[in-house]
């Protein structure tokens, strides 16, 4: 291990080799597991495939006092090229559970996914089920977990709109605990997780891992589902590239859109190393190969500080910026 972990950090991966094996590996590079293919290597990596092992991983770092990252698909987020310092903890935890009810006819269905499960994957799950409500899904890459956190959405549609209730885990309180949808506190790819997370970042935060999450949904024909989510592929061909790519990169300010003001701005094509502001969207940003975090890092201060200067708005990152970005 590379001189700049803690003896803690050496205690941890002992730990954690001893419990799971050759499935600990180190110095993990982290671009062959995020959407936009770039990030440096994360010190120490681990995939956990049922809760218990999440919680379990997430316990062990507390008590060694190391950083830990959970990721799921990779998406919504930049990796800084000198990695993340700590653990990254991949969460593939996919259990589903089809809730039975007594009047199938008059309660919604209801249905219990686990953390790791993939939007995309889980919207078709549905779909063949005649199980509405995660339609807009169908293009979005992410997991559960990320979706309770930032509230994911699209179309009109977010997870506020069919989240009954998720199941968090607290490791400085070593409980596991179901929250209702009010106690999250959702707005505009917002949430009280995300808001806690932030202030976590800064040392003064609760640590929370979301385990799992209860939805609502509604019953229509299998066909009628797919043809929605059909027509919501479709429209994503259209409006959004291909490629390596991270979504939106900015949230839409009030009023407005992200993309139609960096576009209007005079940004749009525009390449900086191989990072590039989309010419078919603005609001993406795409790997055209061999591109550095630090690429993707000048294009998004270019993009807020043009459009702060042309249009007085200040852009906010829909993604997040994630491990050491150090100093130059």
């Amino acid at each position: 291990m590379n001189s700049h972990r803690s003896p803690d950090a050496r205690g941890l991966a002992d730990t954690l080799s001893a419990r799971f094996g050759q499935r600990l590996r180190r110095d993990e590079p982290l671009a062959e597991h995020t959407t936009l293919r770039v990030g440096g290597p994360a010190d120490l990596w681990l995939t956990a495939s049922t809760l218990d092992e999440l919680v379990e991983a997430t316990v062990l770092a507390w008590e060694y006092q190391v950083p830990v990252f959970l990721l799921g698909s990779g998406a919504n987020m930049l990796v800084s090229d000198r990695g993340i310092r700590g653990l990254v903890l991949q969460n593939r935890c996919q259990q589903v559970t089809f809730l039975r009810r007594e009047d199938e006819v008059s309660d919604p269905p209801h249905v219990i996914v686990e953390s790791g499960v993939i939007l995309p994957s889980l919207a078709h799950r549905l779909a063949h089920q005649g199980l509405s409500g995660l339609e807009w899904a169908v293009g979005v890459p992410g997991t559960i977990g990320g979706a309770v956190v930032n509230n994911a959405g699209a179309y009109g549609s977010s997870m506020a709109d069919c989240l009954v209730r998720a199941e968090l885990y607290s490791p400085a309180d070593r409980r596991r605990e179901w929250h209702l949808v009010n106690w999250f506190e959702y707005g505009y790819r917002s949430s009280r997780l995300k808001r806690l997370g932030t202030a976590r970042a800064r040392g003064n935060g609760k640590h929370f891992v979301v385990l799992q999450a209860e939805l609502a949904l509604s019953r229509k024909s299998p066909a009628e589902i797919e043809n929605q989510m059909a027509a919501y592929s479709a429209r994503r061909r259209a409006t959004q590239p291909p490629g390596a790519s991270v979504g939106s990169m900015f949230k839409n300010p009030p009023g407005d859109y992200a993309g139609r003001l960096i576009e209007e701005a005079g940004l749009k094509g525009t390449q900086i190393g191989g990072a590039q502001i989309s010419p078919v969207h603005a609001n993406f940003f795409v790997n055209c190969g061999e591109a550095k975090a630090a690429d993707f890092a000048k294009l998004i201060d270019l993009a807020r500080q043009t459009v702060k200067a042309r249009f007085d708005i200040e852009l906010e990152l829909e993604i997040e910026r994630i491990g050491d970005w150090g100093n130059g």
